[in-house]
């Protein structure tokens, strides 16, 4: 009787987390969010009796698969810095200097 409603609470609960992954938009909330639901089925889990599935799950999907997130938006984010910074420096990328602008002013 009690571990029906153990079951059943770490249902709601794993249903109230994976919905609370979908919704949540930034990908470092998300990671986060995401590690609080492996972890919410790794319990899950240990009440159905399944410890080795639990403990692969909480090893996986609360450290190792938030983290590989984590770092990919960090390295997404230096990359894209670099590449405004890059753009933003006047090396003729695609901005006018001045010197072949009045050249182009007498070609038209």
């Amino acid at each position: 009787m009690i571990a029906d409603l153990l079951v059943g609470m770490l249902l709601v609960a794993t249903a109230v987390t994976g919905t609370a992954v979908a919704l949540t938009r930034d990908p470092t909330r998300q990671a986060l969010v995401l590690s609080a639901y492996g972890l919410v089925l790794g319990v899950l889990m240990v009440a159905l009796q399944a410890p080795d599935v639990a403990l692969a799950q909480i090893g996986i999907g609360t450290a190792i698969v938030p983290l590989l997130v984590i770092l990919t938006v960090a390295k997404v984010d230096r990359e894209l810095a670099d590449r405004e910074g890059a753009d933003d420096t006047g090396d003729g990328t695609g901005e006018d200097t001045g010197d072949d602008a009045g050249a182009r002013e007498g070609r038209r």
